[in-house]
């Protein structure tokens, strides 16, 4: 019988805040939620982005002055809303007014000196012979050119980009740890995984203790690898900018690094890793790698993640420039009467729209076998029993859309009727599209959507489209839909489009159900999610994800309900834990688990047998048997 992967914690960062707890996912329905939930989500908020600080048993705010968290709502509930989310790209990130780029101009022999104006910030320390100072305008200086080859004038330029889904204003994941630099991505990764260890409450040594070294894998990476300046970006531009390349920019770059930096400081892994890239459908890819792992009994213990930080003003010039993203003037076009874009509902999924907005984004799952998930106590938040991976066949142009995606739909909608039963696929499961908010994919998307119901006489099928919320965090995508997904089995509220006033006209939904309103179904009505991914080059993936009750459905029908019995009773340490971990996090005292520099084994440490490895720090051996193949 294969092993079924369970998710036994989740965690991460994305424009809506903290992923654990829900705390994320409640931020995108927070005023569909009871009061309490609302004002423990705020609460959150205010003290992630250092509104609040938590000291001597109060909440106090920048002033020094105690806040009530029951009048949080009335206080910071405006402030807090508008630092989340997709909205205009602020300071952070780069300025959108001024840009930087090096202007070219040539000039021939015997030509005429050209006339250009500068600010005086751009101009080099000192000037070259040809330039000549003719006049000074405040910050404004004209210089004359005389003639040249050719010549790289330094300029800006405005950014025709302005909306991005940024990390909740006034989070800093790097300053949780010596993060000294560390690319912005491989910041939100310590966090993201660390908040995932912690959220799930269990004692990671023991653990490992109970395991061979081998039976634990971390399988994370993102689409773009690391293009700030502290990784490839910095690496491919020191010598244009006159700056000396460092040591770290090249080896941090590489997009496995949201595993490597996982293994090395924060699990010490030494079992199996890797970063599988599939575009947008990243996330997707490296799930199906741990769900194949687990099942096949090769792992017992799997993370898996991504961390997408591509909020550069190169990276968004590079998908403007394929018409892929939402420019502020097609965006302005969409609302007649209004003076400026409309940077707060750049993402209307499924309705009239203009391109995709960028959004930074980490996400991390702790997948473990049913039946150690039931040994050790662990929280079920559901299962991953699948994802399916298909590519588009032949394509005219590599970012168009194919047939790929028909495939991985219905072969997920097959497998979530066969482990649910029909009536349950029909009427108590919804969809999170990928959803991304340009004119192609509503229609393309819907149309695979809407005959995959047609095919499974499915008659309105909820469809979330939670992009609208967070913006595409491109790798981290599907991370996002996840968490979400599962926040839905806490909650029992499928997310509305809260972005949109109508549908488009050309979207397919004889069979599906596009609203801008939340559905409120109760936590136990829906049965499966399936979670879709539609990426550039034709990468294809759907995964299927169980709710809690139908997992813990499954483990009594394999397992017995004494083994059930048991694990509740071992759950409550472990529920302990996790919720202590929450109630610090949300006074804001995060302290990611980073050890850098401890337990590392040396060569001369290791012990082999021709029967087992023996390392340092490590309770059991490795068996070398396991990996013996079938005679």
């Amino acid at each position: 019988m294969q092993r079924l992967p369970v998710i036994v914690g989740f965690g991460g960062i994305n424009a809506a805040g903290r992923s654990s707890f829900h705390h994320a996912y409640r931020r995108m329905v927070l005023d569909a939620l009871p009061q309490a939930d609302r004002l423990a989500t705020l609460l959150g908020l205010a003290t992630l982005t250092g509104r609040l600080r938590h000291g001597d048993g109060r909440f106090l705010n920048a002033n020094g002055h105690t806040v009530d968290p029951a009048a949080i709502e009335q206080s910071l509930g405006a402030a807090l809303r508008d630092a989340t989310g997709v909205r205009r790209i602020e300071a952070v990130h780069f300025d959108t007014e001024h840009i930087p780029y090096n202007r070219r101009v040539g000039l021939k022999a015997g030509s005429e000196p050209i006339r250009v104006v500068l600010r005086r910030r751009d101009l080099p320390e000192s000037l070259p012979a040809n330039w000549t100072v003719i006049a000074e305008r405040g910050d404004d200086i004209e210089i004359a050119i005389a003639e040249g080859v050719e010549i790289l004038l330094p300029a800006t330029r405005k950014a025709g980009v302005r909306s991005a889904g940024q990390l909740p204003d006034g989070f800093d994941p790097g300053v949780f740890y010596a993060s000294h630099h560390h690319p912005r991505a491989l910041q939100m990764a310590v966090f993201a995984a660390s908040d995932a260890l912690f959220s799930s409450g269990l004692d990671w040594q023991a653990l490992r203790d109970s395991l061979p070294p081998d039976q634990v894998a971390v399988y994370a990476s993102n689409a773009m690898s690391q293009l700030d300046d502290y990784g490839f970006g910095g690496m491919m531009k020191a010598a244009s900018n006159g700056k000396r390349t460092s040591s770290k920019q090249c080896p941090l770059g590489f997009a496995e690094m949201p595993a490597d930096f996982i293994n090395a400081y924060v699990l010490g892994n030494v079992g199996a890793t890797g970063g599988m890239l599939g575009a947008c459908a990243t996330f997707l890819y490296n799930l199906e790698k741990g769900i194949r792992d687990i099942r096949a009994g090769k792992r017992r213990v799997a993370f898996i993640g991504t961390s997408e930080a591509p909020i550069i003003p190169e990276v968004i010039e590079g998908y403007r420039a394929m018409g892929a993203l939402a420019e502020d003037a097609d965006l302005l076009a969409l609302d007649s009467g209004r003076t400026e874009a409309d940077h707060r509902r750049a993402v209307r999924p499924f309705s009239t729209n203009c391109g995709f907005t960028m959004a930074e984004s980490a996400q991390y799952l702790v997948l473990m076998d049913d039946a150690l998930a039931l040994e050790t106590g662990a929280l079920i938040h559901g299962a991953a029993p699948e994802v399916y991976i298909n590519a588009d066949g032949y394509k005219k142009s590599i970012s168009a859309p194919g047939a790929g995606n028909y495939i991985t739909l219905a072969k997920a909608a097959a497998a979530a009727r066969a482990l649910v039963g029909e009536q349950a696929l029909r009427e108590r499961s919804f969809v999170h599209a990928h959803g991304t908010s340009t004119p192609q994919n509503r229609v393309t998307e819907s149309h695979v959507l809407n005959e995959t119901a047609k095919a499974f006489g499915i008659a309105q099928w909820r469809i979330a489209a939670i992009k609208c919320y967070v913006g595409h965090s491109l790798g981290s995508a599907a991370g996002d839909q996840v968490a979400a997904a599962l926040g839905t089995w806490a909650h029992g509220i499928v997310p509305g489009i809260a972005t949109i006033d109508h549908v488009a006209d050309d979207v397919h939904r004889s069979n599906l159900d596009i609203s801008p309103a939340h559905l409120d179904c109760g936590a136990d009505h829906m049965a499966t999610a399936l979670v879709n991914s539609k990426g550039f080059g034709g990468n294809n993936a759907t995964g299927v994800l169980l709710s809690p009750r139908e997992t813990l459905k499954l483990l009594g029908a394999r397992h017995g309900e004494r083994a059930l019995t048991d694990w509740q009773h071992r759950r409550e340490a472990v529920a302990g834990r996790a919720a202590a971990y929450d109630a610090v996090a949300t006074r804001g005292d995060y302290t990611p688990l980073y050890r850098f520099g401890e337990g590392v084994i040396d060569g001369h440490d290791v012990r082999i047998t021709d029967r087992e490895v023996h390392l340092p720090g490590f309770a059991r051996p490795v068996s070398l048997a396991d990996d013996l193949p079938n005679g």
